[in-house]
């Protein structure tokens, strides 16, 4: 019997300060995600958000939002509710 392992590994050609302004600009366009109160870091195709919000739809759309960018593979959402 023959076997086949598929190491086969997909890496994405963005800059993680590209990454990091394409989700920033797109907090600001959206008017769910208080941009000033949110934080982005990138490393390669990993991101992690940080900071605080008013609620759980709006770290949710806060993640959602970093998710649509391109080249995006990883999102770890620490950001606090603030209520």
């Amino acid at each position: 019997m023959t076997g086949l392992t598929n190491e086969i590994e997909i890496k994405p050609k963005v800059k993680p300060e590209d990454l990091k302004r394409e989700i920033d600009d797109a907090f600001r366009r959206n008017a769910e995600v208080d941009a000033q109160h949110v934080t982005v870091e990138a490393e390669g195709s990993e991101v992690v958000l940080r900071g605080t919000v008013r609620s759980w739809a709006e770290r949710e759309e806060a993640e959602r939002v970093a998710w649509l960018a391109p080249g995006v593979m990883r999102v770890d959402n620490r950001i606090a509710i603030d209520y």
